[in-house]
Formats: C-alpha cells, sequence, structure tokens
C-alpha cells in the first residue's frame, strides 16, 4: 500500500521520508514567477476582427465582373454557380483565370456552351428562329435583352461574347472541352473555329490560353482512382498502422535486452562495409597498373561532365582508398577509447526501456501532441482565410494588351463609362480585381497575416515544449523514486502534465517565444530571397546563405539548450532563465558524455524507424501486390498500389517516430537526472545515489549504499 503523509510516503507499513530528489518532482511546488504575457489578447483581437470583416465564401464561390459571387444562395445568381468567360482567347494562364484577373468580361451561368456559334451566326439564325437566341443570351449579361447590337459595339461594350464553343465546367469555371481525335487536339471535333471577330482559330491558342487544364483535369482523375483505392483497402491500411504501433513498442521494451547487440553488430556493419570499400578501391587501383591513361591526374584532365573518365585514373581510387582508410582508423580508435561512454550509453538506453515499461502511459502522450498541433494549424489556417477575405470589391482598369496608361488602376464600374478611360484605352474594361479596402483594417492586413503566422509557430513551439516538460516530468519521478517501481506514484504522467500547466506555462511560452523568433526570420529570409532571386547579385546570394546557414544553426542550438532547459524546469521548478543556465553549465561540465549519449542514442533509434518502417513496408508492398497470396489475400481492385503503400510506410514513420521521441526525451532526462545525482550525492549512508545499480558499477567504484540504510 502506498499512502502520502504530512511530508513523508508511508510504503507497506514503513514510514520514510519524502523523496530527497530536487524539488521538481515530489516537493512542494511553487510558482516560479513568469513573465505574464499580453500576446494573447492582441491574436484575440487581430482574430475577431477577422472573423467580422472576413468571407470564407469569397474563397469559395467564383466571382464575376462586378464582384458577386456565383451559386450564392438568397442572390440572383443562386442558379448559376459557373463561371463564364467572355473571350478566353485574352487570357495567358489558368492562374490569372483562377485568380479572377483575366482582361475579360466574366459572369456567372447556370451550363457552360456545348456547340460551336459566333454572335453573328446567331443573330442571322435569329430571324428565322428565336431558340437560337435564347439559347445565346443566357451567356450575355442580363441587361442585354435584344440582339441588335453590331459586332463593333459588342466588341467595344462586351454586352455578349463574340462567339462561343464547346466547354465544360472545372473548378467552378468555363474551360474548353479538349479531346484528342486520332492523335490530334480538338474541340467540339473541330481543329479550327471562328472567333467572331472575323479571324480563324486554331484549337492550339486556346490550349495556350488554357495551358495546364489537362494536367488538372488527369489530376482530378488520379484523385478520384485514388479515393477509390482508399475506400477500398482502407481496412487494411489501418491494420498496417496498428502493427507499426504494436513493433514499435516492442522495440522499446526488448532494447533493455538488445540494445548493446544492435549497436555493436552495426557498428561492425558500418567497419566492415567501409573496409570492403578500401579493398574495392585496392583492387581498382591495381587493375589500373601499367595503363597508360591512367597515370594521368585529375589537374591533368580538368572539369569534365563525363564523370566516368575519373574513374578510369589510378589518382582517383587511391584517393578514395585514402579517405575510406582515414574514416575506417578515426572510428576503430573512438570505439577504442570512448568504450566505456559508449557502455555508459547502451546502459541507459537500457534503463530507458525499463523507465517507458513503467510507466506505459508516456507512449500515449503524443496523441495529445498531434491533437493539439491539429488545433494550432486549423485555428492559424482559419484566421488566415477570414483576414485574406476581409474587405470591399476592388475594381482595377483591366486592358486585352497591357499597354493602357491607366492600366492596373482602381475604377468604378458604375461610373467608368463616363470617364476618359474607354476613350483613351479602347477595350478596357472596369473588372472584379481582389478584396480590399482603405480602412485601418484593410491597410494593415499584411501586417496581421504575419502576426497571424508568429502567433502559429508561438503556439507550435509551445505544444512541443509543454509535451517536453510533461514527460521530463513523469521520466525524472521515475528516476527519483527511491524503490522503482514501487516509489513511483500514481498517475505520474498526469501529475507531470497539471505541474507544467499551472506552474511552469511562463517559462514554456518564453522558451517557445525564442524559438519562434528565429523561425519567423528564417521564413522572411526565404520569403526575400525567392521575391528576389531574380535581382540579386552574386554577393547578395552569399550572403543571403550565410544568414540562412546561420539561423539553421542557431535554431538546432536554442532547439537542444531548450529541450534541456524544460529537464531542468520539470526537475526543479525553477524559471527559464535559471534553468537554460543551469542544464547549460551541467552539460559543459559532462560534455563528452553528452556527445557520447546522444550520438549512440540517435544512431539506435534510427536503426529502429529503419527497421519498424522498412518491415511494414515490406509486408505492405507484399500484401498490395498480391505478392503473398497463400499466407493472405489482399485487395485485387486497385487502380494504385502505390497510394496504401505510401500510406501505410508514411503512417508507420510518423507512428515510429512519435514511439521514439517519448523514448530519446527519456533518455535526455535520465542523463540529466544521473548527472545531478552524481554532483549532488556521494553514495554514503546520508547522500546515496539514485542511480540504478548496473549504471553504478559501470561509472564508478565506490560500492552502492543500499536502499535500506538510507531508511
Amino acid at each position: 500500500m502506498l499512502s502520502k503523509g504530512a511530508g513523508k510516503l508511508s510504503i507497506k507499513g514503513k514510514t520514510i521520508k519524502k523523496m530527497e530528489g530536487p524539488n521538481g518532482c515530489h516537493g512542494e511546488f511553487k510558482p516560479n514567477k513568469d513573465c505574464e504575457y499580453g500576446e494573447d489578447q492582441r491574436f484575440v483581437l487581430i482574430l475577431s476582427a477577422a472573423w467580422v470583416h472576413g468571407d470564407p465564401r469569397r474563397l469559395a464561390y467564383p466571382t464575376d465582373s462586378q464582384g458577386h459571387f456565383c451559386g450564392q444562395k438568397g442572390t440572383p445568381n443562386e442558379n448559376k454557380s459557373i463561371l463564364f468567360y467572355f473571350n478566353l482567347l485574352k487570357c495567358t494562364t489558368p492562374s490569372v483565370m483562377i485568380n479572377l484577373q483575366c482582361p475579360t468580361t466574366q459572369i456567372c451561368v447556370s451550363q457552360c456552351p456545348e456547340r460551336f456559334v459566333t454572335y453573328v451566326e446567331m443573330q442571322i439564325r435569329t430571324k428565322s428562329n428565336q431558340t437560337h437566341w435564347t439559347y445565346y443570351k443566357q451567356f450575355c449579361k442580363s441587361s442585354f435583352v435584344k440582339p441588335k447590337k453590331s459586332l463593333t459595339e459588342i466588341l467595344l461594350e462586351e454586352d455578349c461574347p463574340t462567339a462561343i464553343f464547346p466547354s465544360k465546367p472545372f473548378l467552378q469555371r468555363c474551360f474548353p472541352d479538349f479531346s484528342t481525335n486520332n492523335g490530334t487536339l480538338t474541340v467540339g471535333n473541330k481543329t479550327a473555329f471562328e472567333d467572331g471577330s472575323g479571324k480563324t482559330r486554331n484549337v492550339m491558342e486556346l490550349r495556350a490560353a488554357a495551358n495546364g487544364v489537362n494536367r488538372l483535369l488527369k489530376v482530378k482523375s488520379i484523385g478520384v482512382k485514388v479515393f477509390e483505392d482508399y475506400s477500398t483497402c482502407w481496412f487494411w491500411i489501418l491494420i498496417g498502422l496498428l502493427i507499426a504501433m504494436l513493433l514499435s513498442w516492442m522495440f522499446l521494451i526488448l532494447l533493455r535486452y538488445t540494445a548493446g547487440l544492435l549497436f555493436w553488430i552495426s557498428m561492425l556493419g558500418v567497419l566492415g562495409i567501409i573496409g570492403y570499400g578500401i579493398w574495392h578501391c585496392y583492387r581498382q587501383y591495381d587493375k589500373l597498373q601499367g595503363q597508360p591513361t591512367s597515370e594521368l591526374t585529375i589537374y591533368d584532365i580538368g572539369i569534365q561532365t563525363d564523370l566516368s573518365i575519373y574513374f578510369e585514373l589510378k589518382q582517383t581510387w587511391f584517393t578514395f582508398m585514402i579517405i575510406l582508410c582515414i574514416i575506417e582508423a578515426f572510428i576503430t580508435i573512438m570505439l577504442i577509447f570512448l568504450r566505456n561512454r559508449i557502455r555508459f550509453a547502451i546502459a541507459l538506453l537500457k534503463e530507458g526501456s525499463k523507465a517507458v515499461g513503467c510507466i506505459p502511459s508516456t507512449l500515449i502522450y503524443p496523441v495529445l501532441t498531434f491533437t493539439l498541433i491539429s488545433i494550432c494549424i486549423s485555428y492559424w489556417a482559419v484566421t488566415a482565410v477570414f483576414l485574406a477575405t476581409s474587405g470591399v470589391p476592388i475594381y482595377k482598369v483591366m486592358t486585352p494588351g497591357g499597354q493602357c496608361i491607366h492600366e492596373n488602376k482602381t475604377c468604378d464600374p458604375q461610373t467608368f463609362n463616363t470617364t476618359d478611360i474607354p476613350k483613351t484605352c479602347p477595350g478596357a474594361m472596369c473588372n472584379f480585381a481582389f478584396y480590399g479596402g482603405k480602412s485601418l483594417l484593410h491597410q494593415y492586413i499584411t501586417v496581421f497575416q504575419i502576426y497571424n503566422l508568429f502567433a502559429f509557430l508561438w503556439l507550435i513551439n509551445f505544444v512541443l515544449a509543454l509535451g517536453q516538460c510533461t514527460l521530463a516530468g513523469a521520466f525524472a519521478t521515475y528516476y527519483w523514486a527511491t524503490k522503482k517501481p514501487e516509489d513511483i506514484p500514481p498517475l505520474p504522467l498526469f501529475s507531470a502534465f497539471g505541474r507544467a500547466i499551472r506552474y511552469h506555462t511562463g517559462s514554456l511560452a518564453f522558451g517557445s517565444l525564442l524559438l519562434a523568433s528565429i523561425q519567423m526570420f528564417r521564413v522572411v529570409l526565404e520569403y526575400v530571397d525567392r521575391r528576389a532571386r531574380t535581382a540579386q547579385n552574386n554577393f547578395a546570394k552569399f550572403l543571403q546563405c550565410c544568414l540562412r546557414c546561420c539561423f539553421w544553426c542557431l535554431e538546432k542550438i536554442v532547439k537542444f539548450f531548450n529541450k534541456n532547459a524544460y529537464i531542468m524546469i520539470a526537475i526543479y521548478g525553477k524559471n527559464f532563465c535559471k534553468s537554460a543556465k543551469d542544464a547549460f553549465n551541467l552539460l559543459m561540465r559532462n560534455v563528452v558524455r553528452v556527445a557520447v549519449m546522444d550520438k549512440v542514442t540517435e544512431f539506435v533509434l534510427i536503426l529502429g524507424k529503419i527497421l519498424v518502417t522498412g518491415s511494414i513496408g515490406i509486408l505492405a508492398f507484399l500484401f498490395f501486390t498480391q505478392r503473398i497470396p497463400v499466407i493472405i489475400k489482399g485487395p485485387t481492385s486497385l487502380n494504385y498500389y502505390w497510394a496504401p503503400l505510401l500510406t501505410v510506410i508514411l503512417g508507420s514513420f510518423l507512428i515510429a517516430h512519435g514511439f521514439f521521441t517519448v523514448y530519446a526525451m527519456c533518455i535526455d532526462t535520465l542523463f540529466i537526472c544521473f548527472c545531478e545525482d552524481l554532483e549532488r550525492n556521494d553514495g554514503s549512508t546520508a547522500k546515496p545515489y539514485f542511480i540504478s545499480p548496473s549504471l553504478h558499477r559501470m561509472l564508478i567504484k565506490k560500492q552502492l549504499v543500499p536502499r535500506e540504510q538510507k531508511e
């Protein structure tokens, strides 16, 4: 029985002192006077403004030249959900059309044209049959009621299209209905057509105007088939991911028995591969002996595009052999001189496996982290959409040639025809361009988007920091327990999470703020680099590259020290700055152990990820390709077997990564606790070590004081 008293623990009838480990595990916790931030209030204000002024329907519905939504309920366009372009030949790329900036009139229609008809042909046929006008007028402006205007007037005022051709809706917009007839591209079984202005156009011109549409259609077709594959084999995908979860769990549990064997066999394999490389280089070098051309040097032949020329030189193989020999000697020497450190790291891996086995609930924690990150991503995306769609319709002057002096100037469609612009620039139109405005909110939309992105990075890093601090608190509880697992209190993970939320929110937010600031600066650098890539000189490119490299390194360093600071916060309950300082000093006093432990852990976990992902990937490949029908029969009606296969492989990797991230945090926490234990205690009766006997025998010659003496 385990019960709590006033500052004491009662275990099986014995009363002992409460664990004398650091304050952060079971002692009295006090708030660490973290700073309070007002950034959450600012973020809420920005979100509120975005939700009040934003309208996501502007992204969901196409918008005509007057800024009206197509297909929106309760409007005259309710039954007209497709956008139609009067002259598609004026549009250059699909991106221009999708962004609603094509320099031609756009209206909402209920269906796309299904035949070739010009405006002049329609006028002639309407004299004998009004049904031709009835069909054609649905593609004209609603104010145009009779086809009495001449072709010249139609070209100038664009009340009606000069011609229509067979189209079909795609992305709620009418695009040419391309088809192939005996290898020839056609539209409505025609390769040429009249554009309504007296010119004969080739289908390839339409293809150029709608460049990329066919590829998008193919992507859509592939997407439909992939969706069918997922609907057929979703059950088997879930089974594969479940097996990956079991394999990851088994790998972590078995590490207490196989960590050393796995590492040394892998090291021998690496040395063997390098040794084979040395032998192969020597064979090639010896084979080229006596050949005149092989005596040439790399300097003699200079730079060649055909790399095979270099492999015909003795100097190349001799250089490779020397490099491999140096690598082989370096690895061998490091293994010999650091063998005790490696043995300690392996023992720590085994201890970490025991800790995970004692607190198995920690393996479920990545699910909470994933859920919180998903909420943050959704929150950021919704805010960004509302910000992007906040504003009123803005109209710009657009001309087919783009040579007008008033091009891209703001205009008012109600008064546009009364201005001098149509006279100065024949064919100019006042079309809808985007949503914006001149209010204070609209002027700072870009600033708000940047702030929204920064808040997103901050929240993501805070969620990760919360997970690291929570796991560190749980595993520190394991280490500082006098008897394992008897002295581990119930629900250690839940208790550690409560402590992190209640006492350490400010510290976690401050550490996340530092990391988010660096990441934001990297995002700005990437944006500037992409925007000014063509205008940069060599020096600017070099400086940009140096800055990106420096900030990448800085981010990695800050992540490393943040993680160890969070561990110290979980152990002692101090604020971020003190914890970061203590963690830095502690790691610097044990720098060799840190380097060896970090690399050995990283190497073993990489092997584990490869083992889990590779095993599941091979099984999934054999299953989805019907290679093992004798054992189990897989789905036989798949369009693309690679879709579920890649899903299983990626899912297995993410599951293994989640499990092994918990394990890596466990190792880091146990290592910090171990270093603190050695510095605070001396193994005497008054100050016994909390270290496990196996680790103690490996590092210290002094005999471990039994726990009973401590009592």
